[in-house]
């Protein structure tokens, strides 16, 4: 894993939905130990109506959400022209499900345990996207 710094003046912050505190902790602690700026959410709710969302430049979200699931989240962002990019994780072995996610446009679709490399690079992918001025804001 390439562990170069990064500067979160240019990036933005990485936004990760997970309602396990365990594994949000353990992304959050990850990231922020390369220079990542990050903010935690527990449910797809918590994003939406949070006052930093149009800070978020990547997001990180777990497929199986209480209320809103992480499929309906993206659809939700699609639909109100917020292109974030996502990198989906989950536990659960869902085809369906993660073929909708990248055919909507995740960047990658991560089964959990997944390796830090893994997320790191499906993370920059995401932030060369955003920098790149593919995502729009209302």
């Amino acid at each position: 894993m390439d562990a170069t710094p990064v500067d979160e003046r240019v990036i933005g912050i990485v936004g990760i939905v997970d309602d396990d505190e365990s594994v949000r902790m353990a992304i959050r602690g990850l990231l922020r130990s390369l220079g990542f700026k990050v903010e935690t959410f527990g449910s797809a709710e918590d994003l939406l109506g949070s006052a930093r969302l149009d800070d978020i430049a990547c997001l990180i979200v777990d497929l199986r959400l209480p209320g809103m699931s992480g499929v309906d989240l993206q659809r939700q962002l699609l639909a109100a022209k917020r292109e974030l990019p996502m990198v989906f994780i989950s536990a659960h072995d869902d085809p369906v499900a993660q073929q909708q996610a990248l055919t909507a446009g995740a960047l990658a679709f991560l089964r959990k345990p997944f390796s830090e490399k893994a997320l790191i690079d499906a993370i920059r992918s995401g932030l060369s996207h955003a920098e790149g001025g593919s995502r729009s804001k209302p």
